[in-house]
């Protein structure tokens, strides 16, 4: 698992398993959500039994699931929500990070300027100008 932080909030990662929750717990994570849609590769732990063992051990659990690139109205809506539902520090996971971070600065864009959230991402390694337009059209409306 590697974790990026993105703000003092919120970070994104690869893969998370039943293996990694104990060292989320210590680092502080108080909040897990899921964005990868079951049986995307093998060997990936299913969402549900996932979410059943963090649950167990105290985190808040969201599932918004994204198929690569998929990034719709309600997808954001819903990764927002669940921001906003569930206390932080928040760790987002799919398969690298980055329909995490996507979905997370889509889902800010209504509320900080474009090149901030650009400037976030590609602070924790991520190339995000291709959603530029997007989340400035996001901003505006």
């Amino acid at each position: 698992m590697n974790i990026k932080q993105v703000t003092s909030g919120f970070a994104v990662a690869d893969q998370v398993t039943a293996g990694d929750l104990a060292t989320l717990k210590q680092l502080g994570y108080k909040t897990l959500i899921c964005n990868r849609p079951d049986g995307e590769t093998e060997g990936q732990p299913a969402a549900e039994a996932l979410a059943a063992e963090a649950r167990s051990q105290g985190f808040a659990w969201e599932w918004v699931p994204i198929s690569s690139g998929n990034f719709t109205d309600e997808a954001i809506t819903d990764f927002d929500t669940a921001l906003k539902r569930h206390p932080g520090p928040v760790l987002a996971f799919c398969r690298t990070g980055t329909r995490s971070i996507t979905l997370w600065a889509l889902s800010q864009a209504a509320r900080q300027p474009a090149e901030v959230l650009l400037q976030q991402a590609a602070a924790a390694g991520y190339d995000l100008s291709v959603h530029a337009g997007r989340m400035a059209e996001r901003l505006s409306s």
